[in-house]
C-alpha cells in the first residue's frame, strides 16, 4: 500500500512487529490496525493488550457497496493509568484511515486522545516507528507543550436507536 512512501520498508511482519513492540518498548505502546487484521493481531499480543476503538460518524463509502468499516481498532500496552478519565472508544466526524488525503494518517484529536490512553506524560519519549505523514509526532510535539493536558468535553447529544 506504501510502495512510493519514501518510509516504505516492505510489507509489515505483524507477527515481528509484535514481538518488537514487546521486547523494545515494556513501557508501553500502541498499533493501530484494521478491523480485518484485528483477530491474528490480538492472538499475537500479551495478555494485557488493551483494544481502543476509534469510531467515525463519516465514513468513506467505496464505489460498489458492501460492508463499510466506521471503526478502527488500535491496540495497546499503557504506560501508566491515565491521570483523568479516558474512555476506550473516540468518536470523532473524521473518515477513519484517511486523513489529510494520506491513508492511514490520524487527526490530531485521535493521537491526543491515545496519548492520553496511554497514559503519556509531556516528559515521556514517543518513537513513532511509522510516521507517514508525520502528524502523530505534530501532535506530540504541541501535546508537550500544554501546560494543562486536554479532557474533550463535547455538547450533550441525543441518539435515537430503532431496533426492531
Amino acid at each position: 500500500m506504501y510502495k512510493d512512501h519514501p518510509d516504505y520498508g516492505g510489507e509489515v511482519d505483524h507477527k515481528a512487529l509484535i514481538e518488537r513492540l514487546v521486547a523494545e518498548f515494556p513501557d508501553g505502546w500502541a498499533l493501530s490496525t484494521s478491523s480485518k487484521t484485528l483477530g491474528p493481531l490480538v492472538r499475537l499480543c500479551p495478555d494485557d493488550t488493551r483494544i481502543l476503538s476509534w469510531v467515525t460518524l463519516n465514513p468513506r463509502f467505496p464505489p460498489g457497496g458492501g460492508l463499510i468499516s466506521a471503526w478502527q481498532p488500535c491496540l495497546m500496552k499503557r504506560l501508566r493509568p491515565p491521570k483523568d478519565i479516558c474512555l476506550d472508544v473516540l468518536v470523532t466526524s473524521y473518515p477513519v484511515g484517511l486523513f489529510n488525503a494520506f491513508l492511514g494518517g490520524k487527526p490530531e484529536e485521535y493521537c491526543f486522545w491515545l496519548f492520553r490512553c496511554l497514559g503519556a506524560l509531556p516528559d515521556d519519549e514517543l518513537v513513532d516507528l511509522f510516521p507517514g505523514s508525520g502528524a502523530v509526532g505534530r501532535a506530540w510535539d504541541k501535546y508537550q507543550r500544554q501546560t494543562t493536558l486536554p479532557i474533550p468535553r463535547e455538547k450533550t447529544r441525543t441518539l435515537a436507536f430503532d431496533i426492531p
